[in-house]
């Protein structure tokens, strides 16, 4: 007769039972051994002792089989006949936790260094023998299982361990493999059934639209040693121009019924595209596993699990070494400010609002519909900041791009008044995410790698470092910059006389912060047309203003980033479900953008005064900088060296200017290194034959003057090839 009550064996045979490892696998009680088992689908179950005979075990319940044997049991397997046959297996519930004293005490304080090492699935060798451990979460629900193909699905086969002074839940399960599904069901705390979830820590997903996680082991070997020894991450006084790429659209398979191109075909045509074009850096807009295409990745559910679109986790790791190898560095949007409330993923994970604030004001995102972590529960920070180191140690990336700063920053963010709660002080400022955000920067620099901010407001000290009392980010993305040049650059020449500030106004706050200059994805989507389409004239001008513009923005001090595409000026915006507008080549207008824009990025590259010295004002001076009526801007970028210098003219009307008088600090010959009307990139070439010479007429503070013709809706570069010392302005 059992040892359980009726009341405890039907509990089992529901799978409603509080603590299954307490009453299935092996209990001594002192004169013999109780082996008890779940096999809802079972006809008959046996129990098999190590060198001993098959023992029947007695149907107890609904599903639930046991026996008692005199003595101890040193080792079992259990034989189970199914109507689909007979399987020889191991018992779950016979393995000792593989949470360790030390992992509890970690995972109480939320602050374990390797969270997704213990999380997750993991392929592992208990006692000999092999199968998958899995842990999880769930400090609030009743019970946690997995379910899987190896289970029919049936919650009630293998329900997990409970640590109550964690909330963590954990089984090994032996038998199973790499590349099982698999996700987990949960009882909330009344014992409802909620929709099953994906695996928080999941480091492989489905195929969306499937859902479920997949057991991954990664069996990649790097070939990046040279690289992650000194390159990482890109130094704040070298060169970097970022190539910003959606996997999805950059080119597709017209022939192959319009799919996208996986890593692997990526690793082999992306890669040496932007190796060709001289971008230092590429930025991949989120790879995180996420349900919908229409967010391009900004609503992730995997935060640890590149998407299954393009292929298996290895082949992505092969798409960074190759990049790596290519000296290109590899950027990765990183998105902890909200996730979507797809049923399947984090919101309300065990009945309650675990990784989002309970309260909508703090815990939704009505721009957006999506929730809205909540970083002062030190579990959810934890997450996050595994998450965040997970991409840097895991798949060697060399930087973060956070997404949504400003949502984090401030509590009121797309908010109207009652829709947030203010901080204890009153304020808007959420501290909390501000204390988790400098936390992250620490350890990622830790790590060797950068992190930069999308961050559109005054917050001060964004990209300052935290013992500095800023934020702590490598970078921050400069949006004032590239609204006020870029409505700018959408007005008539005839008009720009009168928004002469918008080219000049950046120089005022240029050092307060290590910037970005991003003409991203957001600048050609949602109805605002491609950059080429906004420029202002005819076909010859539009081009004109455009290449004028790129050369402005490589000279201007900050960092540059660029979308994909807007190298071969498309006339339509993004869409991310087709491929750019490759065919475009074949006219002399788009293949004299995409030339010049490479020779920016070698320029950007070889030219020390060009990559060097963004952010400090000794790097950078005016030559002129007032002459609205002829909207014309001229730059001097100096490098370390006092012979490294570049003069940047831009003229942003459709007519040329000659003998124009500009202020040098060195005389001699000065060399036409670029010229946006060459040619080569389909201008007019209108220039200065290559050579300038600079007399002794002192102009501007200067004590030297060059007499220049300036191409219309151009920007000439030019560097002294002979120089004599003079004064600086």
């Amino acid at each position: 007769m059992s040892d359980l009550s009726r009341a405890e064996l039907e509990a089992l045979a529901r799978g409603l039972h509080g603590d299954p490892f307490a009453v299935l696998g092996p209990h001594s009680n002192g004169v013999g051994t109780w082996v008890r088992t779940i096999q809802p689908d079972a006809d008959a179950v046996w129990l098999v002792p190590q060198g001993g005979k098959a023992t029947p075990m007695p149907r107890a319940a609904d599903g639930v089989f046991e026996v008692h044997i005199p003595g101890t049991l040193e080792g079992y397997r259990l034989r189970v006949s199914r109507r689909s046959g007979v399987e020889l297996m191991d018992d779950p519930y016979r393995f000792e936790s593989r949470v360790g004293a030390l992992d509890e005490h970690l995972l109480g304080e939320a602050r374990h260094g390797e969270l997704y090492s213990l999380l997750g699935s993991h392929l592992d060798v208990v006692d000999g023998v092999a199968g998958v451990r899995f842990a999880v979460w769930a400090p609030n629900a009743k019970r946690v299982s997995v379910v899987g193909d190896f289970n029919d699905w049936d919650g009630r086969r293998h329900t997990l361990r409970h640590h109550p002074s964690s909330g963590t839940w954990e089984i090994f399960i032996p038998g199973l493999h790499a590349g099982e599904i698999y996700k987990y069901e949960l009882l909330d705390a009344s014992g409802g059934v909620l929709p099953l979830k994906t695996d928080p820590f999941a480091r492989r997903s489905e195929l969306p639209p499937a859902t479920a996680s997949v057991v991954h082991r990664s069996r990649y070997e790097w070939n990046d040693d040279g690289w992650m020894a000194t390159n990482r991450p890109g130094p704040l006084d070298g060169p970097m121009s970022t190539y910003e790429v959606h996997l999805g659209s950059w080119r597709r398979m017209v022939e192959d019924g319009d799919r996208r191109l996986s890593y692997l075909e990526l690793a082999d045509q992306l890669v040496p595209y932007v190796a060709d074009m001289g971008f230092t850096h590429v930025e991949l807009m989120p790879i995180s596993e996420h349900p919908f295409d229409g967010s391009w990745g900004y609503q992730p559910i995997g935060m640890f699990a590149p998407t299954a679109r393009y292929g298996a986790p290895d082949d992505f790791k092969q798409l960074v070494d190759r990049f790596h190898q290519a000296g290109i560095g590899v950027i990765v949007d990183w998105v902890p400010a909200h996730f979507p409330r797809d049923q399947h993923g984090l919101a309300r994970f065990d009945g309650t609002a675990l990784y989002e604030h309970d309260d909508p004001r703090r815990g939704s995102h009505p721009e957006w519909g999506t929730m809205a972590f909540n970083f002062g529960r030190a579990e959810v920070a934890n997450y996050l900041l595994a998450s965040a180191l997970f991409w840097v140690r895991e798949y060697h990336i060399d930087a973060l791009r956070v997404d949504a700063v400003a949502s984090m920053l401030y509590l009121d963010y797309s908010r109207e008044a009652g829709q947030w709660v203010p901080n204890e002080y009153g304020g808007n400022e959420d501290h909390e995410a501000v204390e988790f955000l400098r936390r992250v920067n620490i350890a990622v620099h830790e790590e060797g790698a950068g992190t930069i901010a999308e961050e559109s407001t005054s917050w001060p000290a964004v990209s300052r470092p935290v013992d500095h009392g800023g934020l702590g980010f490598s970078y921050k993305w400069n949006m004032g910059w590239m609204n006020d040049t870029l409505a700018y650059m959408s007005r008539d020449p005839i008009h720009r006389r009168h928004h002469h500030d918008a080219l000049t106004f950046g120089l005022l706050y240029a050092w307060n912060e290590n910037f970005v200059l991003p003409l991203s994805h957001d600048e050609v989507v949602h109805g605002k047309g491609s950059l080429l389409g906004r420029m202002p004239g005819d076909e010859w001008q539009r081009f004109a203003n455009l290449r004028a513009y790129y050369a402005f923005m490589y000279a201007f001090p900050g960092k540059k980033l660029l979308f994909m595409g807007s190298e071969i000026a498309p006339y339509t915006e993004w869409d991310h479900d087709r491929s750019l507008d490759w065919h475009l080549l074949e006219h002399d207008v788009h293949r004299g953008v995409q030339s010049l824009l490479r020779d920016l990025n070698r320029l950007h590259r070889e030219h020390p005064a060009l990559g060097r010295m963004d952010f400090s004002p000794e790097g950078f001076a005016w030559s002129s900088c007032d002459n609205a009526h002829d909207s014309i801007v001229a730059m001097l970028r100096f490098g370390a060296d006092p012979g490294q210098t570049v003069l940047a003219v831009s003229n942003f009307t459709p007519v040329p200017r000659a003998d124009y008088l500009l202020g040098v600090p060195t005389g001699g010959a000065w060399r036409e290194i670029l010229n946006t009307d060459a040619v080569e990139y389909a201008g007019s070439g209108v220039g200065n034959g290559g050579f300038a010479e600079a007399h002794a007429v002192p102009t501007a503070g200067f004590d030297w003057s060059l007499n220049l013709v300036v191409p219309p809706l151009g920007t000439i570069y030019l560097e002294p090839e002979t120089s004599v010392e003079g004064t600086h302005a």
